[in-house]
């Protein structure tokens, strides 16, 4: 199935993003968020895969409001010293009240799409932290959270995801790389006390032996056994979470 071209207008700008209904009517969403890299190829083809299960998928462009850019080569950039300044520093100008603000705009996009359901949120990268909070800024239409690789989850910053759980409703999952400094295991036990002083239905799991980025199939580690066990959790907290009946 072949995205079909959105755009919606802010006050900070016009947000670009694909939208991919699957093959029958839906009326649940999905909010990919995306990788650092820039929405492309890789992520329009994960986007289709999501809504093969019979979900109706937005894969936003986080970074829209920076103007024209990339996407970056998933594969090369953070060996490129000049590429890998210019991306840290666009991720750093997209901060999280930027993307929590924009989710709003994501779920009236999906609602002009015939969402009137429940919606789920899968994030990569950078975008892990963004579902996460996401669902706590949205716990009334978010059923679902899930972070895949996603960093400073846990960390000592005013804005960190952890921070926020305690208004999240729906059920939370969190793949984790075996090694990750973006999140070392003293955020994942931080992120954990969390999430269960909260009370919020979740699953931290570790994939051991995976490297930060392995989900996705154009990057320079993407592991293709990760990603297969990845894809089966996603089908079953979607399969789970977004019901209707």
């Amino acid at each position: 199935m072949a995205g079909q071209i959105r755009q919606a207008q802010t006050a900070e700008g016009t947000i670009p993003a694909k939208v991919f209904h699957p093959d029958k009517a839906s009326t649940t969403g999905v909010i990919l968020y995306m990788d650092a890299f820039g929405p492309r190829p890789a992520l329009e083809r994960m986007a289709e895969r999501m809504a093969t299960l019979g979900h109706v998928v937005l894969l936003p462009d986080l970074m829209y409001r920076l103007g024209p850019y990339g996407p970056f080569d998933a594969a090369t950039t953070f060996s490129d010293p000049e590429k890998a300044a210019q991306l840290r520093g666009m991720m750093g100008a997209t901060t999280m009240a930027m993307t929590e603000r924009d989710t709003a705009t994501f779920i009236a996009m999906l609602a002009a799409e015939g969402v009137t359901g429940p919606i789920a949120t899968a994030g990569y990268c950078m975008g892990g932290a963004r579902a996460l909070v996401a669902a706590a800024a949205y716990p009334d239409r978010i059923a679902a959270a899930a972070s895949l690789h996603g960093g400073n989850l846990a960390t000592d910053q005013p804005d960190s995801p952890h921070l926020r759980v305690g208004t999240i409703k729906g059920r939370v999952y969190v793949g984790c790389s075996g090694v990750d400094r973006s999140f070392p295991p003293e955020q994942s036990a931080r992120l954990a006390q969390a999430l269960r002083e909260a009370e919020v239905d979740h699953v931290i799991e570790n994939y051991v032996g995976m490297a930060h980025g392995w989900c996705v199939p154009d990057h320079s580690v993407f592991d293709a056994m990760g990603a297969e066990r990845h894809w089966r959790r996603i089908e079953t907290l979607f399969g789970e979470c977004l019901t209707t009946g």
